[in-house]
């Protein structure tokens, strides 16, 4: 009796030890489990018994169809009316949830990793919120949110979740995403490359309600604005994202009012079973193989180094494995790291995007395929790890996608998805900021990230500065629309880069030149972020080759509005011809790597960058000459370069081909690379080393190696499952002491001077 009292007694306790825990969390912070699951919830009795009621396909098409409109609707209202640089050129999207959270249609247009990455937000709402007595959900509520460890891209973004109810019950979730530019981070635009920890990077939202009964709740708005140094841009873009979601709800009333709940949710759950069940099936049809690849990315945008994602691709019957065993560690104090929903985000938009674009723009379409991602890694960072310039390992991953499943693609006898090299995939822009001319604060950016380089394609060339790999139907926007706003000008805006093609049989599309000069203001300064400025962030196909390198050039020291008053013809358009000619007499030509902090410019110095080319395709060899020469003619390449690459003989006046010249060239070409060519075995015995070399910083597995990933050097090796931290020192600190450290040599001298005099 006494036992059974007992032990009574100690379950009692347990109990209340479990009542009082659940009741005194002191926070709630990133839930591990939303975020490392990307799959679709199980479906729930509703949901189940709906299907069941609700399974004409005509119903159901003719519901999803009215859903894609009012995203679509909704998305034009988004760019349209939003403040934001990136709301009016297209980086912007609507989505439709269930009311799992799980996300089913989104918008046809915009940033489709924004909609694969509000799920996670959503559902810790559902998960913490719902029945918190201090919060609750009804009708009319909006949740903001931005911080990626909750789930997002980076702290830029700023989401609208909106839960839409029929009859007091949960049916679905609405939401609109921007990418805001200025969050109140410690360098202006939102995307500081300064960053050290999470807390350098501005507003971090966790969800929360911000909108009661459709309406704005005053007091949070000016904690928002009083966060930001664009107080009315962060006001007017809340607006127009509400507004975005209450238009979704109202299509979603019209489509309740026709058809009801049932077939509502029917719809929503049948849309994610049969998109699952279809790529489970296109995956059966792909070979049964393994590939490898990898990227690098060069700096961390503070110092130079090399860091690898790796990237292993196996598929076995319906089964897709991405395994980026062997990436770099973390960098746990530079901003360039990604929480693992971005990086599986990422890769869904390569899917979505390029390689299965029929499918519905939903979280469907990547949830059958499995990702194993080592922790405390570049794409499965800590929640203590910075990760504002995410877009550096985030725009890596969705590469090894693209570049691996090119070769299964290619791989397949029937093919419904033109195979193509991978996509120029960094942001080549200026980020922004200070006092305008007209007195305001800033901080933004332009537009022409927007226009990255088609990869060349297995019949064509790659289109040039088409669009973003991560917004289909973006813009590049109009920069004398943006001079009314900044005080910088232009000069040269989008003008295609000559020979900065990746070549192949097919080349990749090319970038544009963009040179900047502040004018109107002596509170104004520029920073770039991306990597490529050493070594390509990406690879040809199939014998394709690679882009080039694209650092930033400046040419600081001289005002150049007064010049091109005085002499014009001074003024060069392109970087190559600025930079070797040097026109401008006394000024200072620099080259950096891309990483560049935020530096206030003086009026009339000149930023000079590129954006970069789409991979090659093919041997460069099998490039029809007539392509060469329109090349040429379009001053996409100079005829020294085309024939240095192609091995095109032509007249240079005429630009006619000659076409036995040609052949003589490129079998000449064909048996110089015979005689180069070695055994594999004698390759790697010659090139291939154990260990990486001692004068490169070098983060990530080498060769093939997994058991061992190296943090900077070849004797700090790590375990991959538990790397540990990895720490850069301050480029200030290193600076310093390399000049202490030549002050104290300069000492030495004078004292053995001072003493030889002595003497």
């Amino acid at each position: 009796m006494n036992d059974k009292l007992s032990a009574e007694a100690v379950l009692e306790d347990q109990e209340l030890i479990k009542k009082f825990l659940k009741e005194t969390t002191l926070f709630l912070g990133p839930d591990q489990e939303i975020m490392q699951s990307h799959d679709i919830m199980p479906i729930t009795d509703y949901e189940a018994e709906a299907v069941k009621k609700f399974n004409d396909p005509h119903q159901m098409a003719s519901i999803r169809d009215r859903m894609q409109s009012a995203c679509d609707e909704s998305y034009e209202m988004l760019e349209q009316m939003g403040a934001a640089p990136g709301a009016k050129w297209g980086d912007v999207i609507t989505g439709i949830y269930s009311a799992s959270g799980d996300l089913t249609i989104g918008s046809a247009g915009g940033v489709l990793i924004f909609n694969v990455v509000v799920h996670h937000p959503i559902k810790f709402i559902i998960k913490n919120w719902i029945n918190e007595h201090t919060v609750g959900l009804k009708q009319g509520d909006g949740f903001i949110h931005n911080d990626s460890r909750y789930g997002n891209v980076h702290n830029t973004d700023q989401s609208m979740i909106m839960p839409i109810f029929h009859e007091g019950e949960l049916i679905a979730w609405v939401a609109s995403t921007v990418h805001e530019g200025e969050n109140g981070a410690i360098e202006p635009g939102g995307m500081p490359s300064m960053a050290e920890t999470p807390f350098d990077e501005g507003l971090k939202m966790s969800p929360f309600r911000v909108v009661e009964n459709y309406e704005i709740k005053r007091d949070l708005l000016t904690f928002l604005q009083n966060s930001v140094r664009e107080p009315k841009l962060q006001y007017e873009d809340m607006k127009v994202k509400l507004f975005a979601c209450m238009r979704l709800e109202k299509r979603l009333r019209e489509i309740l009012a026709i058809d009801g709940p049932e077939a509502l949710a029917a719809c929503l759950r049948s849309t994610n079973d049969n998109v699952m069940a279809e790529v489970r099936r296109r995956i059966k049809e792909w070979p049964d193989m393994t590939v490898r690849t990898y990227c690098t990315m060069d700096s961390t945008l503070r110092e130079n180094a090399l860091i690898k994602l790796n990237c292993t691709l196996t598929k076995k019957g319906d089964r897709l494995i991405f395994d980026l065993r062997g990436s770099s560690p973390e960098i746990t104090n530079r901003a360039i790291n990604t929480a693992i929903p971005g990086c599986k985000g990422m890769m869904s938009q390569a899917f979505l995007n390029h390689i299965w674009p029929d499918l519905p723009r939903g979280q469907a379409g990547f949830a059958p395929i499995e990702v194993i991602t080592p922790p405390y890694s570049i794409v499965n960072a800590s929640v203590d790890a910075p990760n504002s310039q995410s877009l550096m390992s985030i725009f890596l991953s969705f590469t090894v996608a693209q570049q691996a499943t090119a070769k299964f693609l290619y791989s397949v006898p029937v093919k419904y998805t033109r195979v193509l090299a991978p996509w120029f995939n960094m942001i080549c822009t200026y980020i922004w900021g200070g006092v305008s001319q007209h007195g305001e604060m800033l901080g933004n950016l332009c537009a022409d990230l927007n226009g990255m380089g088609g990869g060349a394609r297995m019949d064509m060339d790659g289109e040039h500065a088409l669009a973003p790999i991560f917004a289909s139907m973006a813009d590049i926007g109009e920069q004398e629309m943006n001079e009314e706003d900044v005080p910088f000008l232009q000069l040269v805006s989008k003008k295609m880069t000559t020979n900065t093609q990746a070549p192949g049989k097919y080349r990749g599309g090319m970038g544009y030149t963009q040179m900047v000069a502040t004018k109107d203001s002596d509170q104004w300064g520029f920073m770039t972020t991306c990597v490529g400025s050493k070594v390509p962030s990406l690879s040809g196909l199939f014998g394709g080759y690679a882009p080039g390198a694209y650092p930033l050039c400046k040419v600081t020291g001289v005002d150049v509005y007064e010049e091109m008053l005085k002499n014009p013809e001074k003024f060069k358009h392109s970087i190559e011809e600025t930079m070797n000619e040097r026109p401008y007499e006394g000024a200072n030509y620099t080259s950096h790597h891309m990483g560049m902090g935020f530096s206030i410019s003086k009026r009339g110095e000149l930023y000079m960058i590129s954006q970069g080319s789409g991979g090659g395709y093919g041997d460069p060899l099998e490039r029809d000459p007539a392509l060469v020469i329109k090349d040429i003619e379009e001053r996409l390449t100079t005829p020294e370069w085309a024939k240095k690459l192609y091995k095109v003989e032509f007249d240079e006046d005429t630009l006619v081909v000659d076409e036995e010249g040609t052949k003589k060239l490129r079998a000449a070409y064909r048996e110089q690379r015979k005689k180069q060519g070695v055994p594999y075995a004698e390759f790697v015995k010659k090139h291939v080393k154990d260990v990486p070399p001692k004068d490169i910083p070098f983060y990530g597995s080498w060769n093939s190696d997994l058991s061992t990933v190296y943090a900077g050097s070849p004797d700090d090796k790590r375990d991959p499952n538990n790397p540990g931290p990895v720490y850069f020192e301050h480029p200030k600190d290193v600076e310093i002491r390399k000049l202490e450290e030549e002050l104290e040599a300069v000492r030495k001298v004078a004292g053995v001077e001072a003493k030889d005099k002595r003497t």
